[in-house]
């Protein structure tokens, strides 16, 4: 399927965010067009198959609120039912006809004299009247700088990138990194490697995770009543919205989940020596907290060794640590996260003056107005912009919430006759502060920690320094009169 030379709106991104645009913009009749550089839609979801991905958000809680999922196999989805979901939201909304697969964005510049946009993709070049980025904070991965990188000789690739020509059975693996994705895939590959060396930076905060399945009757019930679903979701959104006041203000409300840490750590590490390397030295919730009933058992276990000392080189054959000692291993997996603060598309847009939103960063930070627009860059719109992330609780919240801002953007747009529209600068400069300051009280600022949160001048650009009820509440409507406008010619 041809892409079309011009269309009134072009989302990029098939993940989450992208198909919940899918949906409301068929909803309210508008012309567009979804590009995604995958082979198909999911996101994250399509791109992360290593064993054992799973969400750590309960399945109720991560899925949209419009579209209740009564048949999750479990308290916490495994990624093949996350992909599923997507898949069938997206048929039932009938707008799969509006998606381009395997198209990648190579450069989106705005037309000032035009009013339009006009995007280089893989698959030729069009315009379009609004450009709406989809692409998320977790869609590019991030490779360690660590010298010999391409000299190792075996198989090595990262979690987001997973080679399952590689049979792990009976071979030595290296894993580095021990975040999010780390602590799923090293309890599921351990028990059939020989051996599993794990480069740990710093220990994370690891609690228990509530995982049961949900039986047929419990299912049945679910869908016979969908008022008990929908009451199932909130409680699980109010307990996770209690988490707020401790990270974004008084950390000693997080003592009793530091408890359940150090009780989870306690249970599964009886060695005293490996449970000092595991002990975090931070604040929890400083760094993303992680769930897991079976990371500490793992990493227990005989076959594996906790490392601490810091990576030095990769050779061919193996690892060296910056003591000297040299490892050899047979596969190397990165668990090494994401590009999340200077995600690759910031270099792809132009706005006004030709400058890329990675330019408009500047050493302040990336930045944007109520986490979707930003000044310079008329008729641009984000799913998931500055400060929108959260520690806490489903991002999919967040994607809800902006999804209706960006379709009251569009209606506004209509109603009115703009043919442009850019927050303005003062505007801009005012939510951020606001922002800020507010961050510097939390304990992504002042829990201890260097995280994936805070770009290369420290500066938080991604998460939201309050509840995710007041995230709603500020991007409810559309004010427009925070925006310079410009209409039909």
């Amino acid at each position: 399927m041809l892409l079309p030379s011009h269309v009134d709106h072009l989302v990029v991104g098939a993940g989450f965010a992208g198909i919940a645009l899918a949906v409301g913009l068929q909803q309210d009749g508008e012309d567009f067009v979804v590009i995604e550089k995958d082979p198909a839609l999911g996101g994250t979801w399509w791109a992360n198959t290593y064993p054992g991905a799973t969400c750590d958000i309960p399945s109720h809680l991560y899925s949209y609120s419009w579209a209740p999922n009564p048949d999750w196999s479990h308290a916490y989805s495994p990624q093949p039912e996350i992909l599923a979901y997507l898949e069938k939201v997206a048929a039932e909304a009938g707008v799969l006809d509006r998606f381009h697969f395997g198209v990648e964005l190579l450069e989106a510049a705005w037309d000032e004299e035009a009013l339009r946009w006009r995007v280089r993709t893989s698959a030729g070049e069009l315009t379009s009247t609004t450009l709406i980025n989809a692409t998320g904070g977790l869609s590019a991965p991030k490779l360690p700088s660590i010298e010999g990188l391409q000299a190792f000789a075996g198989p090595l690739f990262h979690t987001a990138q997973w080679d399952h020509s590689v049979d792990l059975r009976g071979k030595r693996v290296a894993v580095v990194g021990t975040g999010a994705s780390a602590i799923q895939v090293i309890p599921a590959i351990q028990p059939d490697v020989a051996r599993l060396d794990v480069y740990q930076r710093s220990a994370p905060w690891v609690i228990p995770r509530g995982q049961h399945p949900f039986s047929d009757a419990q299912r049945r019930r679910y869908r016979r009543f969908p008022a008990i679903l929908r009451a199932v979701r909130a409680k699980i959104y109010w307990t996770h919205e209690a988490l707020v006041p401790g990270i974004t203000r008084w950390q000693r409300l997080n003592l009793p989940v530091e408890q359940q840490g150090r009780l989870n750590l306690a249970k599964g590490v009886k060695d005293p020596a490996l449970r000092k390397k595991l002990t975090p030295r931070f604040g929890v919730f400083c760094k993303r907290i992680l769930t897991s009933n079976d990371y500490y058992p793992a990493v227990a276990s005989p076959n594996v060794e906790v490392i601490t000392e810091r990576i030095g080189r990769i050779t061919e054959s193996g690892i060296v640590t910056v003591d000297g000692v040299d490892r050899e291993v047979d596969v190397v997996v990165l668990a090494t996260g994401f590009h999340a603060t200077d995600a690759p598309i910031l270099h792809l847009i132009r706005g006004r003056g030709g400058r890329t939103l990675a330019e408009a960063a500047g050493d302040t930070g990336f930045a944007s107005y109520k986490g979707c627009t930003a000044h310079g860059f008329p008729n641009l719109f984000s799913v998931l912009g500055a400060n929108t992330g959260q520690g806490h609780t489903s991002v999919i919240t967040y994607i809800e919430a902006l999804t209706d801002y960006v379709r009251g953007a569009i209606r506004t747009m209509h109603r009115a006759g703009y043919a442009a529209i850019e927050p303005r600068a003062q505007a801009q400069r005012t939510w951020n502060a606001d922002i800020q300051r507010r961050m510097r009280r939390t304990v992504w600022v002042r829990g201890g920690c260097t995280s994936w949160y805070l770009d290369a001048h420290g500066h938080n650009p991604i998460s939201w320094p309050g509840s995710t009820v007041s995230f709603k509440r500020a991007v409810k409507d559309f004010d427009v009169d925070a925006y310079d406008v410009r209409a039909a010619r």
